[in-house]
């Protein structure tokens, strides 16, 4: 039997390695965020060919001066591609920057003809309201979580089953915030569906992992040490865990490749960081909340149930 307790300490230090990589990238390099949240300008031109995004992205920065991210976008129905010019701002666009816009296109893509389909203008103020909305979503759902934790294992002392159970997910919303920010993929309404459906997968793999606990203390009573035990029921619910967690990574993964074949930037933009994220909830639910549980009850010399 594989112990997860005696071998707490590396799997400690290697969330405290991920955790350093996110907050030294969030330093040093910042946080993007999306036209959504930040406001600005969205065009949107169709053209035929293939172009290269950072050189359409710096050409048409220099051209108007400000900060430009373009994405290319595929229609499925008549495959049709647009280029999705978002420039940052909480003004829309004057006639003379549009021609400047698209005289850079033009000069850097000579082969390629441009048809403007679309131009709208985000209000950061909604960006920030809904921003604020998920935030409070989170906050909410991760309350009531520990409080059904809490109630439904309070014969494992439910305080700390809850407690612990909310570091977990703790983890795994950093580790799937700081794959945006490593990835520089710009934070929008996509990180917390994430960390919605996140909060909801990890928390289920938790609570299999304490029920599996809850049942072995009444079949040992007391007699088996508390690591020990905490090490069965890991093990017992290992198969089931890592099933679960592939047959899940597996589905989304067939949606990141589609999105990928067809440059559906909104579907890669939640598949990456969702498989992330599944990952690292099956690996915080084995190898993090059931030693930070038994840390807890075996505190100050402690070693009850």
């Amino acid at each position: 039997m594989f112990s997860f307790y005696k071998k707490r300490r590396w799997f400690f230090a290697l969330s405290a390695l991920l955790m350093a990589v996110g907050i030294l990238t969030v330093v040093f390099a910042g946080v993007e965020m999306d036209i959504t949240f930040r406001g600005g300008s969205i065009l949107k031109y169709e053209f035929t060919g293939a172009l290269d995004l950072e050189q359409a992205d710096d050409a048409i920065g220099k051209a108007i001066g400000k900060t430009v991210t373009c994405q290319i976008v595929t229609s499925l129905g008549d495959q049709a591609t647009s280029l999705v010019v978002n420039v940052a701002g909480n003004e829309a666009l004057l006639p003379e920057n549009m021609t400047q816009l698209e005289a850079a296109l033009a000069t850097t893509f000579p082969t390629h003809t441009f048809e403007l389909q679309s131009a709208n203008l985000v209000d950061p103020f909604i960006g920030r309201e809904l921003l604020t909305k998920g935030v409070w979503a989170i906050v909410i759902a991760s309350i009531l979580i520990v409080a059904y934790v809490w109630f439904s294992f309070r014969t494992m002392s439910g305080p700390s089953a809850g407690v612990m159970a909310l570091v977990a997910l703790f983890h795994d919303v950093l580790l799937v915030f700081f794959v945006f920010v490593v990835l520089r993929i710009p934070l929008n309404e996509s990180l917390v569906a994430v960390v919605l459906s996140i909060l909801g997968f990890s928390i289920n793999d938790t609570i299999v992992v304490y029920d599996r606990i809850r049942e072995n203390e009444r079949i040992y009573n007391g007699k088996m040490p508390l690591p020990d035990l905490v090490d069965l029921s890991v093990n017992q619910s290992l198969t089931r865990s890592i099933n679960t967690s592939l047959c899940t990574l597996g589905a989304v993964a067939i949606a990141y490749v589609f999105a990928t074949a067809y440059n559906i930037d909104s579907i890669k933009q939640f598949a990456l960081p969702m498989m992330v994220g599944i990952v690292s909830g099956a690996y915080s639910t084995i190898c993090l909340a059931g030693p930070l549980w038994v840390m807890w009850k075996t505190r100050s010399g402690r070693t009850g149930y």
